[in-house]
């Protein structure tokens, strides 16, 4: 592995924090949306969008949840960027 899923983890954290208005160092890998970062279901919808357009992948919002990791959401993103 060439560090792909580090870059990828290192955007997802910054387009979150862009979107959310919070400092990039609050996401941790093992960061969750709803229980680190407090997302309401508003936020999620705009979170899968914003993701969808950095990455250029369709997500969908049961594959990603207020509980999904900032690690679980770039295993889903890598895997689709592989097909």
């Amino acid at each position: 592995m060439h560090g792909g899923r580090m870059d990828i983890k290192i955007k997802i954290k910054e387009v979150l924090a862009n979107l959310l208005k919070v400092k990039i160092e609050e996401f941790k890998d093992d960061t969750t949306l709803l229980n680190s970062i407090g997302v309401d279901s508003t936020e999620m919808v705009e979170s899968v969008i914003a993701l969808e357009k950095s990455f250029g992948v369709k997500l969908s919002p049961k594959e990603i949840t207020k509980n999904s990791t900032i690690s679980e959401i770039a295993n889903i993103i890598q895997t689709k960027l592989v097909k």
